[in-house]
């Protein structure tokens, strides 16, 4: 499978080649900041199948943690994914065109979520990461 993606002005366009795996609704306080939303949700990109198709030269990263951070289209501020050791290996399925082939498996973080959003979707909930598979 070959998903594309892009941020809102489009300068920014990206593809994954393979499936993606471990989607999930992340409610931690960054994410709410980076996406001014109540979460973000995000999947899980396969080894070596991220890849810029155009404007890799507007993408900025936000050091958001010491071995991580947040990828960002610095022209129209989209939030286009998680960086961890230097490498994109989480994209927000926001920026996705059409189906990505997988749907949020899990929220993450609900310890932390705003007050104000109530989680009615019967996925799991975890207080922070969830254990490994």
């Amino acid at each position: 499978m070959t998903i594309e993606g892009r941020c809102l002005c489009g300068k920014v366009r990206y593809e994954v080649r393979g499936d993606l795996t471990r989607a999930g609704s992340c409610h931690c306080s960054m994410c709410r900041r980076s996406h001014g939303a109540a979460f973000g949700t995000y999947a899980s990109v396969p080894d070596g199948g991220f890849h810029w198709l155009a404007g890799e030269d507007d993408v900025t990263v936000y050091k958001s943690s010491p071995a991580g951070g947040r990828a960002f289209c610095r022209r129209c501020g989209s939030t286009l994914g998680a960086v961890e050791n230097g490498e994109l290996r989480w994209i927000t399925l926001g920026t996705v065109d059409g189906d990505p082939g997988i749907r949020p498996q899990a929220n993450i973080f609900v310890a932390s979520k705003a007050p104000w959003h109530e989680i009615t979707d019967d996925l799991p909930q975890f207080d922070e990461y969830p254990p490994s598979e």
